[in-house]
């Protein structure tokens, strides 16, 4: 096992606090599964029950508190993995930015799936480092925004330990380089978009490692037709280890959302879907 923690005093849900209830402790320690490559599905589906399981907790605590009883707390999940290519079009996207037919898909080695997030198209394959929080927010904050930009600045730090300078676009989420107003060449390296349900948070951020940027040819990346798509690779001119750069990005999550995070050293068999 490996341990990345911060530690931090412990504060009432708000959600229970709120009615006059009784709530668990903010439970700030999360469990990292490494899944290795992993299909799409299989892993979209193993979210929703871990998701759900956690629903059913806040569910039972709220019956507990209303009861008197001791109420339980709520885990954190972190799922990190590679997907054979597929491409994933959130809820507010639109089909037309996918530029491949089933006959296109086929030939290139992928498959297409609509989903429960936010944004748009995009795409995940081999060397792309995808990460899955399924986090209580109310062991941390509920403020989803605040949530989003702390995945968003761990990231940008974990360039910054590669020596590149990323950052954020206003109006745009994911990590960029150029990003500043008027920069010749913006060119993002990191995709977000996240489903949030009673404060439960699944999908994650996508970070271009050594990933096979053609892919992104084939749609048009988050709807956004006038900036180009980037990866470690790329920046750098060599290849980089993902275990690498999870081993980097890991105390910069612990770190910006005070947690204590339990990696397993050993790769999680996902369950049968």
């Amino acid at each position: 096992m490996s341990l990345y923690s911060s530690c931090t005093a412990p504060s009432d849900s708000p959600d229970l606090a709120a009615a006059g209830l009784a709530s668990p402790a903010q439970n700030r320690v999360v469990q990292v599964q490494l899944l290795g490559l992993a299909e799409y599905e299989t892993t979209w589906a193993y979210q929703e029950k871990l998701l759900a399981d956690t629903l059913a907790i806040k569910t039972q605590n709220r019956q507990a508190a209303e009861a008197g009883t001791t109420p339980q707390n709520t885990p954190n999940h972190l799922l990190l993995c590679e997907h054979p290519p597929v491409y994933t079009l959130g809820k507010s996207g639109k089909p037309e930015h996918l530029l491949l037919d089933e006959a296109g898909l086929a030939a290139h080695g992928a498959t297409f799936h609509r989903i429960n997030r936010g944004g748009d198209i995009t795409y995940h394959g081999p060397g792309q480092l995808v990460g899955y929080p399924i986090f209580d927010l109310d062991n941390f904050f509920t403020d989803i925004h605040r949530y989003l930009r702390l995945l968003e600045e761990a990231i940008i730090l974990t360039l910054a330990d590669y020596g590149l300078r990323a950052g954020r676009i206003a109006g745009l989420t994911g990590v960029w380089f150029d990003y500043e107003e008027g920069a010749p060449n913006p060119r993002k390296i990191c995709a977000m978009g996240v489903k949030c349900s009673r404060w439960v948070t699944m999908h994650g951020f996508a970070l271009n490692v050594n990933t096979d940027l053609s892919y992104f040819g084939h749609i048009i990346p988050c709807g956004i037709t006038d900036k180009a798509v980037t990866s470690l690779q790329q920046e750098l001119g060599r290849a980089v280890p993902l275990a690498e750069v999870q081993v980097r990005l890991l105390p910069h999550l612990a770190r910006l959302f005070e947690a204590e995070l339990v990696v397993s050293t050993a790769t999680t068999a996902l369950p049968a879907s």
